[in-house]
């Protein structure tokens, strides 16, 4: 196959994988770590409307969701790409990053919470996966 095209493809199968990691994440957490009584958490005016309820216990699982989606993306974009294996997994995530910080701008959680989310979660996270990737095989 086409190294240019294997790579593409690695880039996509590694957004795809990151985001359905994301969004199992994000699904089970309510399950796990309850959301604040009387807010509406199913869409996103509601959760805009719900954040000043939210304790530091609820940022938990969307910073997990956010760090091991990106992690497990940017894995995977590695191990499938032909070459620049790392430069794959840092597309992936310079990609979940511009989310998180629409998500930053869009919600208005709390900074600390927001700056943890984009310097922690997005780019360290991807280095992370495309490293343990290249080093095993």
């Amino acid at each position: 196959m086409n190294p240019v095209l294997k790579n593409i493809i690695a880039v996509i199968v590694g957004v795809i994988v990151g985001s359905i990691v994301n969004m199992f994440i994000v699904m089970i957490s309510g399950s796990i770590i309850p959301p604040p009584e009387g807010g509406d958490i199913t869409t996103m005016d509601g959760l805009k409307e719900t954040m000043h309820l939210f304790e530091p216990k609820h940022f938990i699982f969307p910073f997990l969701a956010h760090a091991i989606g990106t992690f497990s993306g940017a894995f995977i974009a590695a191990k499938i790409a032909a070459s620049r294996k790392m430069t794959m997994a840092i597309i992936i995530g310079v990609f979940f990053l511009i989310g998180g910080s629409v998500n930053v701008y869009m919600l208005d959680g709390p900074i600390w919470f927001n700056a943890l989310d984009i310097l922690v979660a997005y780019i360290p996270m991807a280095y992370f996966g495309g490293k343990f990737a290249m080093k095993n095989p």
